[in-house]
């Protein structure tokens, strides 16, 4: 329980990183952080012995899968997403995904009219969430009359996207690491890092900006800083605590746990704007915690 915590309170702080650093690409954003996840998870491999250093073709082919649903396309969609729709409503979209984990991997005795209630609270939540955005859009002058509105609804489908992909990382790499208890936690959070590297890599060279214009942009400084935390903690460090709650915990009930993820995400982006909460956002965030209570009392 306490490892996928960690995992939740790290993984907020992605949901802010390209606010931070908006000067930048979303593809160079994504490229940078994966590049970074990569090395350390390389660092980490070539300190293990070489009886256990590397995968199986098996382990290899599975890692390469699961890197693309659950980190490089996961966070491109979610960059693009925040960049179009802002943080809150992307960050309450993947807040569900506790939800989803628990439709998909609840256990064959758990009937589905007991998770109604969160279910529909969950939904009101959003609904009001999105509603809340929508409605500053329009007081801003950044609504449907001169794309805004349009912007905001690719902005909320690619957030969907981003949660689907996740959603199937999460199933899939529970049941993988339940199937093979003999992996350690560490060792398959590294394997899945080189893998996402070489992926940021590639990424990085065919899309990418080239490292005179990253350098002429401003703040270079800070890009780095977001790089290498986002890197270092949101990637690797929130995968082996991941893995770890994968592991010793079922599917549905793992998955409750990242509704830490969307608290700490509205906490980081609500301290970035130097503002409290508006009503709607509370009321959005209270519907969306009790969905998830309830969900879990259905789940016991």
């Amino acid at each position: 329980m306490a490892a996928g915590l960690g995992a939740g309170a790290l993984w907020g702080l992605v949901f802010v990183a390209p606010r931070m650093v908006g000067h930048f690409a979303m593809v160079d954003i994504t490229a940078a952080r994966f590049l970074v996840f990569g090395a350390v998870s390389g660092l980490a491999v070539f300190a293990r012995p070489a009886a256990s250093r590397w995968p199986s073709r098996q382990q290899a082919l599975a890692a390469l899968g699961l890197s693309v649903l659950g980190f490089s396309g996961y966070y491109l969609l979610l960059a693009f997403g925040i960049k179009a729709a802002g943080t809150e409503v992307p960050s309450l979209i993947i807040g569900t995904i506790p939800i989803w984990m628990m439709l998909l991997g609840r256990p064959a005795d758990l009937r589905m009219r007991t998770l109604l209630p969160g279910l529909l609270l969950t939904g009101a939540g959003i609904a009001l969430m999105v509603y809340g955005a929508w409605s500053a859009q329009q007081g801003t002058g950044t609504g449907t009359g001169n794309g805004g509105g349009a912007r905001f609804g690719w902005g909320i489908a690619l957030a969907l996207a981003a949660m689907v992909s996740w959603t199937v990382y999460g199933l899939l790499n529970a049941a993988w690491l339940q199937r093979h208890t003999e992996l350690n936690a560490t060792d398959w959070a590294n394997w899945l890092g080189v893998v996402t590297g070489l992926g940021a890599l590639l990424l990085w060279a065919v899309a990418g900006s080239d490292v005179a214009t990253l350098r002429s942009r401003p703040d270079g400084t800070l890009f780095i800083a977001v790089a290498l935390a986002s890197g270092a903690g949101s990637a690797w460090l929130a995968t082996i605590l991941w893995n770890i709650a994968s592991q010793r915990l079922s599917a549905s009930l793992c998955g409750q746990l990242i509704v830490s993820e969307t608290l700490f995400a509205l906490l980081y982006s609500f301290a970035w704007d130097g503002r409290w909460p508006h009503a709607t956002e509370w009321l959005a965030a209270l519907l969306f915690v009790l969905g998830i209570l309830a969900s879990i009392k259905a789940h016991r």
